[in-house]
């Protein structure tokens, strides 16, 4: 199910875990130590125990996937401009594991299951109790325990689905493995189920990988029976990078389309490497299917290796196995633009010391001495952590590894990498996280690492998983009960658990000098922002000096859409927090409609009612909406002020809210210019389009205080090529025009109101149409006759706060 897990606004006792947690952050600074961890609510209860390996992991558009006996729950961080709560806001759902067991295709039904009759009642005691102790063959299990649940995910990069998002690969305890998208908020889709797929391209190839193999045995040879089960058999997958390839179109022109690549690794060492066109919809979407044979004997783990040198892309697969070997994989890309490979393979680690690789991280950096990209390549094996680094000079390819000793007693079960800066955390069950910060030395580099002891700030906690945010800001943690007075607990109870792993100042000065200019991309960041205005009721000064300063000297709106996100949630700060659960009818009658109540902090219904971005702060001044101006002040000031402070924070609230509509006006104005100069250059000479131009161009005009120079020259050329001919958008339930006066809705003259797409300032006069992320704007659905520079503008994402549009 979806909801917002938002706690109303919960009091912490004075002495609780917070308190100590900071003393003991205060400690360690003093101490020297640079990272101090703090927790941050709410914890999230998940109804299962976690399962498989590496259980969590955390997507580039900021969802977290917990694998557990039953599902894979997914939390979605939502950095919530219209919630005064300061817990975070996460949105959950589910990805349910299939109801019936997976059964690998191994040859014709009939004759598989009289060979499995033959194993199970052989008189050799190696066939039959290998065959029926083995969960593989047996995945429902018959006398032993059915295998429920999900042993590994993995996360698309952005861009991959149908909305632009990322795509969630999930591999069950009985080896099915699937791919899901999440199209509409509350719901995952299978899209394909490539165990099934790959096992009939290996039975119409009769279970031969190229034509020169030798006929494979027969099915009744146990060994045989053995061997097309393990060429199946999914041990782990990962994606890789979004790369171009060139399609050939009917006219032999060549256009390029974005794909993207699955690695799936094998139980006998093989490497199947699926290519999928963008977007993703499904099996049609699939473009090829390869297999590599890796020669390594029992592999546990896989990753993908991309290096960029000279501006020429190398990749491979880095293959780990239980037995301790390291290698990366040559992988040959056909149609791939710009791809090379390694001509062989390349060994990392060639000893067979049984020290198991349990995961494995890729990490792209800059060397700052050899002034080149480089590969920094982590391994957990066993409680050490092996480590790589990998740059090509003139030489060829220098290849530097060691391990890093002494950081845990117990071995690593979960190890996570910030790609940013190449910090890589690992955890043992004991609850002790380690900090490993790379520093480049003149040849190769050494690690200056700390612990963060959990028990700190959780109190006793075992670990069974950690993930750490796309940008860095946050660690989440799986953790179950420690022992108490020396007894374990009687019962598990599996908890998500999120610490800070940046400072407000840190994430503040990331968002400032951001490479990405995108809110949406930069959640875990602006949560913590968030968190810190909430609580302190006011915008840092150097943050707000710092912003002016980038926004004068830099044309780019991404610094007007932080101000309006900063505006937005000193508005919620003012803002009192509901003294009862929005979601519970009242008993009373209503005094003011909920959507225009500036008082209340939102839900999702009361989202889903308001028409405009946010209705609930519509105009305190406007007591035409039958919000009465004294009523919302006392709402807001209930708790800390007589009369006489009760004028002041209206008057704060009404200038908060002028620099609100303000800003939204100046990013509404710019991207106006976008959409004029994109119906200028695609349009001919009196072309109706679905975009109101001359409404637009009006609209611009229509304030005397706006001079902008390109709007004006822009807007002469548009006219010009108009003539005098108008287009107008007619009302299509009486007829009538509809003016062009505001840019978020359309009143006809018989009072007809519809909603403009704030994406073309078309308005939306269909039933269904979409909304971004986090309810401050609404497209429309682009249509089969849009022309593609059409098709292009409604793919954009929301331009007041970046997030995505379904």
């Amino acid at each position: 199910g979806g909801g917002n897990m938002a706690a109303a606004g919960r009091e912490e006792p004075p002495l609780g875990l917070d308190a100590v947690a900071e003393e003991a952050a205060a400690a360690a600074a003093s101490a020297g130590f640079r990272l101090t961890a703090v927790r941050r609510e709410p914890a999230v209860r998940l109804q299962h125990g976690a399962s498989g390996l590496e259980p969590l992991a955390w997507s580039e558009d900021h969802r977290v996937s917990v694998s557990t006996a039953r599902s894979i729950a997914v939390l979605e961080q939502l950095s919530d401009v219209h919630s005064c709560g300061q817990d975070m806001v996460i949105h959950r759902t589910a990805v349910p594991a299939p109801a019936t067991a997976c059964t690998l295709k191994v040859g014709p039904k009939k004759e598989v299951a009289e060979c499995k009759e033959k194993f199970a009642s052989s008189v050799d005691p190696t066939v039959s109790q290998m065959f029926m102790l083995d969960r593989v063959f047996n995945p429902e299990g018959k006398s032993l325990t059915p295998m429920r649940g999900f042993k590994y995910s993995s996360w698309s990069p952005l861009g991959c689905d149908a909305n632009g998002r990322c795509l969630l690969a999930a591999l069950t305890m009985d080896n099915r493995l699937t791919i899901h998208a999440n199209l509409n908020r509350l719901q995952w889709v299978q899209l394909v189920d490539l165990t099934e797929l790959y096992g009939e391209r290996l039975f119409e190839a009769s279970y031969r990988l190229c034509k020169a193999d030798t006929p494979c045995g027969e099915l009744g040879d146990f060994p045989e029976f053995q061997r097309r089960h393990s060429m199946q058999t999914p041990v782990r997958m990962e994606w890789s990078g979004i790369c171009t390839t060139q399609q050939v179109k009917h006219n032999n022109e060549c256009r390029d389309v974005g794909s993207v690549l699955l690695a799936v690794l094998f139980e006998n060492g093989n490497i199947a490497v699926w290519q999928f066109q963008l977007p993703f919809l499904g099996k049609e979407s699939i473009t090829s299917c390869n297999t590599i044979e890796s020669g390594i004997s029992s592999p546990s783990v896989l990753s993908w290796w991309e290096y960029e040198h000279n501006n020429r892309k190398m990749s491979g697969l880095i293959v780990g196995s239980a037995y301790g070997p390291v290698k990366i994989i040559p992988v040959n890309l056909k149609a791939v633009k710009g791809y090379f490979t390694l001509r062989q393979p390349v060994v990392l680690w060639q000893e067979m010391d049984q020290l198991p690789v349990h995961s494995i991280k890729c990490i792209p950096l800059y060397h700052p001495y050899q002034k080149c990209s480089c590969s920094l390549v982590v391994a957990a094996r066993g409680p050490y952590v092996f480590w790589c680094l990998l740059l090509i000079s003139k030489a060829g390819l220098n290849v530097h590894n060691s391990h890093v000793t002494g950081l845990h007693s117990l071995p690593i079960v979960s190890m996570t990498a910030d790609k940013q800066n190449g910090t890589v955390y690992t955890c043992s069950t004991d609850g002790k996280v380690r900090q490993l910060i790379p520093i480049f030395t003149d040849v190769a580099l050494k690690f200056e690492h700390q612990l963060i002891k959990l028990s700190e700030v959780f109190g006793c906690v075992r670990t069974h998983g950690i993930a750490v945010s796309p940008c860095g800001a946050y660690l989440a943690v799986i953790t179950t009960e420690g022992m108490v007075n020396g007894l374990h607990p009687v019962n598990k109870n599996y908890q998500v658990q999120f610490v800070t792993l940046k400072t407000f100042e840190e994430a503040a000065a990331q968002l400032l000098e951001s490479s990405v200019q995108n809110l949406f991309r930069q959640v875990d960041l602006t949560d913590l922002v968030r968190w810190k205005i909430l609580k302190d009721k006011h915008i840092p000064q150097f943050l707000q000096e710092a912003l002016d300063k980038k926004i004068e000297s830099c044309g780019s709106t991404y610094f007007w859409r932080f101000k309006l996100f900063l505006l937005r949630i000193l508005y919620q700060s003012m803002q009192k927090a509901p003294s009862e659960v929005t979601w519970r009818p009242s008993h009373e009658d209503a005094k003011i409609l909920i959507s225009d109540s500036p008082g209340l902090g939102s839900t999702e219904d009361d989202q889903e009612e308001g028409t405009s971005k946010q209705a609930r702060k519509q105009s305190l001044g406007d007591t035409g909406k039958g919000v009465d101006i004294d009523d919302t002040a006392e709402d807001s000031l209930h708790q800390s002020s007589d009369t006489g402070d009760r004028e002041p924070m209206v008057e704060k609230l009404l200038e908060i809210q002028a620099q609100i509509e303000a800003v939204e006006m100046h990013l509404t104005r710019e991207h106006m210019k976008r959409v004029l100069g994109e119906v200028y250059l695609h349009t001919w000479i009196t072309e109706n389009t679905s975009i109101p131009t001359r409404g637009v161009c009006d609209f611009l005009m229509s304030d005397d205080g706006y001079d902008d120079r390109t709007a004006r020259v822009l807007i002469g050329h548009i006219l010009k090529k108009m003539n005098k001919q108008t287009f107008p958008e007619h009302c299509s339930l009486c007829k009538e025009i509809l003016p062009f006066t505001d840019r978020k809705q359309a009143v006809c003259s018989n009072g007809h109101i519809w909603l403009r797409c704030f994406l073309t300032y078309q308005s939306c006069q269909s039933l269904v149409y979409r909304r971004c992320l986090l309810h401050d704007s609404i497209a429309r659905h682009p249509t089969p006759e849009d022309p593609e520079w059409i098709k292009r503008l409604l793919q954009g994402p929301c331009t007041f706060c970046d997030s995505p549009v379904f």
